[in-house]
């Protein structure tokens, strides 16, 4: 997919900067106030699969459970809709499976089968929570020294601010619509950071090499030349990602719905980010060609020079 004309981004970066704001504004408030709704791994509980003989009735199973005192339990079918996964909240009781058990066959007419008990101490899941927190940190800062030096500094400046926006929206949509967040989303979450990277990168390549042809433009020019060069690339990369996360989504179960909601929502993000927010942080730093001018070494202008 290629553009005859140059299309000309920049002159909507006021817009998009009043857009990202109120973004990250409506984010930061909702996870200042309401915070994510930890899952199981992040808070301690226990999980319990079961099998049913036939075809689950899960409103049935979440009032009986709240009949018999389970309050705050999460059911959702587990690959088949004969197979149920039951989240508690944390429990020291050691026959808590066979509790849950009685509790479902005493209304259902039929086999339910026990297929497996997990139990996630509170401990395990305030360390899991620190070393998720560690590895995004972590993240952008392996980033940020990256495209230091395979660019500019002011490019790790735009590709970091283009990264922890991307993080702060996708979390904040999470603590909006008060989703589960396990280490599924934590694992989608760093898989947006490097989706959003790769484009990130592949649009500084083209800023910088056309600064380095083209001498006579204004910054703005260049900028808007070179997202229009990519933007074909970076739209039929993200139509085809968004594909695969739509059929995960839709028949992938509830499993990872978690999973591909951080995905999607981030691919969006990301896509909006390299195109006006990265490139839009390298004309507020002031970027010129002087900043990306091949360093001469010294003697090679006098070897050029030589017979």
């Amino acid at each position: 997919m290629a553009f005859d004309k140059t299309l000309n981004f920049m002159s909507y970066r006021k817009l998009a900067q009043i857009v990202s704001a109120i973004l990250l504004i409506v984010s930061i408030a909702s996870l200042s106030t309401n915070g994510l709704k930890l899952g199981l791994d992040f808070t301690g509980g226990t999980l319990v699969e079961v099998a049913y003989d036939k075809t689950a009735d899960i409103g049935s199973i979440r009032s009986a459970l709240e009949a018999a005192g389970y309050n705050n339990s999460l059911v959702i079918n587990f690959g088949s809709d004969q197979d149920v996964l039951v989240r508690l909240p944390q429990s020291n009781n050691s026959q808590l499976g066979d509790e849950l058990l009685a509790v479902l066959n005493a209304d259902y007419e039929g086999d339910i089968d026990l297929h497996r008990i997990e139990y996630v101490g509170p401990q395990v899941g305030e360390e899991l929570r620190e070393q998720g927190g560690l590895g995004l940190l972590a993240a952008l800062i392996s980033v940020m020294i990256y495209v230091t030096f395979r660019f500019q500094f002011k490019f790790s400046i735009g590709a970091v601010v283009a990264l922890a926006h991307d993080v702060i929206i996708t979390l904040g949509f999470f603590s909006i619509f008060r989703l589960d967040f396990d280490l599924t989303v934590l694992a989608a979450i760093l898989a947006v950071i490097g989706y959003s990277l790769n484009d990130t990168i592949v649009v500084s390549d083209r800023i910088r090499e056309n600064f380095r042809i083209i001498r006579k433009s204004q910054p703005e020019d260049v900028i808007n030349r070179s997202l229009t060069q990519t933007l074909g690339r970076t739209l039929m990369t993200s139509a085809t990602t968004l594909l695969v996360l739509s059929s995960l989504f839709i028949f992938g179960g509830e499993i990872i719905h978690g999973f591909a909601t951080a995905l999607i929502v981030g691919v969006f993000i990301g896509t909006y980010s390299s195109i006006f927010v990265a490139a839009n942080m390298l004309l507020a730093l002031g970027i010129t060609k002087e900043d990306l001018a091949i360093p001469i070494v010294e003697g090679a202008e006098h070897e050029d020079h030589m017979p």
